[in-house]
């Protein structure tokens, strides 16, 4: 599941870099061909990027109640299956013995 948030923050973050060049550009910044090499950087990390996506193993989530990274079978709204497994945790005496 972290690899997802990271992905999103990798990915809003070349897409504001994307941004920026255009609104450079749009502001007569001279050097335009420093743009075009940034673009064309970050079209072909783009494709890795993809490629590095379609690796996460789309069963190792938590629910996100935005519904951002839910599987598609999931609702946001679905109980988290985790919530009926019994734990009591005055039970749990792990730590008396350090």
């Amino acid at each position: 599941m972290i690899l997802k948030w990271k992905a999103a923050l990798i990915r809003k973050a070349a897409r504001e870099l994307v941004i920026d060049a255009r609104g450079l550009q749009m502001h007569g910044y001279p050097d335009i061909k420093y743009l075009d090499v940034l673009r064309n950087a970050i079209e072909h990390f783009r494709v890795l990027f993809a490629e590095w996506v379609k690796t996460f193993d789309c069963w190792n989530y938590s629910i996100d109640r935005w519904g951002l990274f839910n599987p598609l079978s999931l609702n946001y709204e679905d109980g988290d299956p985790d919530d009926d497994l019994p734990f009591n945790f005055d039970d749990f005496d792990g730590f008396d013995d350090l």
